[in-house]
């Protein structure tokens, strides 16, 4: 990813994206980028209405009619209910308002008996894989060089995803309550947890501490195989994790080293949820299939994502083959274009800052999961603080300014609270912060001024959510729930105030309303027909000379596909006709060899 196509091309495409989608919604529809729809399980919520207690999700409150209709899905949901042995069981703390009714307190991962038990609950209890995997979020995946820098990434990636998930918070309604939280990671965990009781149970031998939905176990990269005592990745992997012994034992036969093995064989503690008959048996030195069955229902705060296997044979050129790559997806979606372009742009130039300044940023993996923790509470961005590594590369000798040795300058590899603001802005004379970092990184490869320019608008638009200037969208709608005139101060979101809040979140991110209080003085440019399609092909916009140079234009890209087809099947002609007039030339010198020998022959009988 180079700068310019981060600061010019990443909110056009979205916003193409967008306007294409508007374009097809009927009259009375909308397409937001909200993370979680209000009122999702309240009452009749669907159009046509369905009912619940469907056979898929047996879920008091969600009809299987919502679920994707291709088979996966409801398969999925289906099976993680049957190999957990009952309905998951989320349970998110409501908001405590004045009004709020005091419910019955119940133990994490209590399964009501019945939809009217479920809602005298003091949580806001869910019990359907839909509630978690209805959710909408920002990922961004990075390729890298090689498999060694996709596994450096992944791990500096694993430290960043709490503080980004933080920034990013856009979940405080649910089930038509506002939460104590604002983020929706813990809910899509608790969404698809199979493990069964045993696995749920601690000191079980069994036990499995978290859902296949969660933070990221273990950190990844063997730098340089543990030779740089600041880079030894065993050093912070300080959380035990469990993984197949089976598995682990014949990755390192295969000469795999220990640490990917581990996390290899760690994915492979759970049970496939999803295998289409056709795919049970297949060539593994031929498909990855089975490894993608377990790795794409194992989901974390990071992927790492090994190549898919060649499309053409390994002695020939592929170019265009994917490689390399980890995946970031603990960012929640935005209402705008602007600001999911500028959080995909602000991790992209970390990602690119850490390669190039080699920078690092590990901690104990515990204290990544603390931060994961810390995440979800309300207005964590600015209210909270976050563990974070004080030196990102060796110390130098003017980092401190202090004549006497000091704590935070003596221990390269100490780590301490900081708030958001801080990772982001710098603290002392020992953290210069990521803002800075990526500035310095942004010198360094002559990033021209109107790149610079669109750049700095997304990297303000960030300073100011740390700094509280800026309210994060979980703050502002949870004020806006809050002003609302129909509101009771009872922690409901009523009808009324969804359709109002939804109606403003879709108009915000048309750009038809402006919202100083998420985006300050930054003014989006309202979403048209035109810019979804800058030369319409809409049929009612059309005349006859256009369809006829679409349909030549269609004629010729067919005729195209059929040309390149047949120069493919000429250039394998060819190769065989090249083999076979090799095969004929030696075939020919056997010959000329056997004819001189034969001749050679006749003369020695001759003089006999």
């Amino acid at each position: 990813i180079n700068a310019e196509y981060m600061g010019l091309q990443v909110e056009h495409s979205m916003r193409i994206r967008r306007a294409r989608m508007l374009d097809v919604l009927k009259e009375g529809e909308v397409a937001v980028t909200m993370v979680a729809f209000p009122l999702m399980g309240v009452g009749s919520f669907t159009d046509p209405p369905a009912q619940p207690l469907g056979e898929y999700s047996n879920s008091f409150f969600l009809p299987d009619e919502l679920i994707n209709p291709h088979p996966r899905f409801k398969t999925l949901s289906r099976n993680i209910r049957k190999r957990r042995g009952d309905k998951v069981a989320i349970q998110v703390p409501k908001f405590r308002d004045t009004m709020t009714p005091v419910g019955v307190k119940l133990p994490k991962g209590f399964i009501p008996q019945t939809a009217e038990a479920a809602t005298k609950l003091e949580d806001i209890y869910m019990d359907a894989m839909g509630f978690g995997m209805g959710c909408c979020c920002l990922q961004v995946t990075f390729q890298a060089r090689n498999i060694g820098e996709s596994r450096h990434l992944y791990d500096q990636l694993a430290v960043l995803s709490p503080i980004m998930l933080a920034l990013t918070a856009a979940t405080p309604i649910l089930k038509g309550f506002l939460t104590e939280h604002d983020c929706r990671w813990e809910v899509v965990a608790a969404s698809v947890d199979d493990r069964t009781t045993e696995e749920r149970t601690v000191g079980s031998q069994q036990y499995i501490p978290t859902s296949r939905y969660d933070s990221v176990d273990m950190y990844i990269c063997n730098h340089l195989h543990g030779a740089d005592p600041q880079r030894a990745s065993r050093q912070y992997n300080d959380v035990p994790v469990k993984y197949d012994a089976d598995a682990y034992n014949e990755l390192l036969e295969a000469g795999i080293d220990e640490l990917l093995a581990k996390h290899v064989a760690h994915l492979f503690i759970r049970d496939p949820l999803v295998i289409f008959a056709d795919r049970i048996e297949v060539d593994d030195t031929k498909c990855t299939d089975h490894w993608e069955n377990i790795q794409s229902t194992n989901w974390q705060t990071v992927r790492w994502k090994p190549p898919p296997f060649p499309s053409k044979k390994v002695d020939q050129q592929d170019d265009s083959h994917i490689g390399w790559r980890s995946e970031f997806r603990s960012m929640e979606v935005q209402l705008t274009d602007f600001e999911n372009a500028a959080f995909t742009v602000f991790v992209a130039l970390v990602s690119r800052a850490i390669l190039s300044l080699d920078l690092n940023l590990y901690i104990p993996m515990s204290k990544v999961h603390a931060n994961m923790e810390t995440a979800h509470l309300a207005n964590a961005a600015t209210s909270q603080k976050f563990w974070f590594r004080r030196h990102l590369a060796p110390c130098g000798q003017m980092d401190c300014s202090s004549k006497m040795e000091c704590a935070v300058h003596t221990d390269p590899d100490g780590f301490e609270l900081l708030t958001i603001k801080e990772i982001l802005q710098g603290k002392g004379s020992y953290f210069p912060g990521l803002i800075p970092i990526i500035q310095a990184y942004l010198d360094s490869i002559n990033c021209d001024s109107l790149t610079r320019q669109t750049i700095d608008q997304y990297l303000l638009l960030i300073n100011r959510r740390a700094t509280g200037e800026l309210m994060t969208a979980a703050q502002w709608m949870r004020k806006f729930v809050r002003e609302h005139p129909d509101y009771q101060h009872d922690s409901v979101v009523s009808p009324t105030i969804a359709y109002d809040l939804v109606n403003a979140c879709s108009m915000i991110g048309q750009g038809r309303r402006q919202c100083p209080e998420i985006l300050g003085t930054h003014q989006v440019p309202a979403i048209t027909l035109t810019t979804a399609f800058p030369a319409s092909l809409a049929v009612k916009e059309q005349n006859s000379s256009i369809f006829k140079i679409v349909k030549r234009y269609s004629e010729r890209a067919s005729l195209c596909s059929e040309r390149d087809e047949l120069k493919k099947v000429a250039s394998e002609k060819k190769t065989s006709l090249r083999k076979k007039r090799i095969e004929i030339l030696d075939l020919e010198k056997e010959l000329d060899e056997l004819r001189a020998r034969i001749s050679q022959i006749n003369e020695n009988l001759g003089s006999d």
